[in-house]
């Protein structure tokens, strides 16, 4: 376990210009340069197939392409969303709204040791700090401010998703909402972001055509993970 202070040249950059950045992280794995490039996915911890194979794709298609995968480890569109950067062997970072030494789900045991393999486990809280209910909106402000823009891809109307939407239209990143079926109850907060002025996308590069920084990437997307709709 490595610590990073704000005034550390390996402290992440994109992080330390936000509002109230950290000014200490803890960290397994490694940050590097590249990771300034980089996308957040976030969503329903009680996310459908629909959302889970979506968030699975955008993760691995980013990730081929060079871009970093961000998000928070948890239970639904969270673990998709990293797994799908590891399915492409790319870079992926998970912010955790527990110490490091507390990781939480208890299931996404082995999934946090490949991220730290392909990437970095974050956090702001010391190690043995146990995963409580006010850290996962505060550890929020870290996912957008670590990424260029993020990506909603299925939320409740009050879901904790839409809290990460806010931070990261106060940071000045752009905000993305992947739409879903007008019935769903995990579409309703997607479909409020974009009827507020969120980009509508339905792939990878509905994103990368919106930030300059990635139309510079070259990377070839290798190929695709399936997506079934509903």
């Amino acid at each position: 376990m490595k610590t990073l202070h704000l005034q550390d040249k390996d402290y992440p950059t994109n992080l330390k210009y936000i509002y109230q950045p950290p000014a200490t992280i803890y960290l397994e794995g490694s940050i590097i340069p590249q990771d300034q490039i980089a996308i957040a996915i976030v969503g329903s911890r009680r996310a459908t197939d629909y959302g889970l194979n979506n968030a699975e794709r955008l993760g691995f298609e980013l990730a081929a392409r060079g871009i970093a995968v961000i998000s928070g480890l948890a239970r639904g569109v969270d673990s998709a969303a990293h797994r799908g950067a590891l399915k492409a062997k790319g870079r992926t970072i998970a912010v955790l709204g527990s110490g490091l030494n507390r990781l939480y789900p208890p299931e996404n045991k082995n999934l946090a040791r490949e991220i730290a393999r392909s990437g970095a486990l974050i956090s702001e809280f010391t190690p043995d700090t146990p995963p409580e209910r006010q850290n996962f909106p505060r550890r929020n402000r870290i996912i957008s401010g670590l990424s260029l823009g993020v990506v909603i891809v299925e939320a409740a109307k009050r879901s904790g998703a839409l809290i990460t939407a806010g931070f990261a239209l106060e940071q000045g990143r752009e905000v993305f909402a992947l739409p879903g079926k007008i019935d769903s109850f995990t579409s309703g907060g997607t479909h409020d972001l974009i009827k507020q002025g969120a980009k509508l996308i339905e792939s990878v590069e509905d994103i990368i055509e919106e930030l300059e920084p990635l139309r510079n990437l070259t990377k070839e997307l290798p190929g695709k993970v399936s997506v079934k709709n509903g």
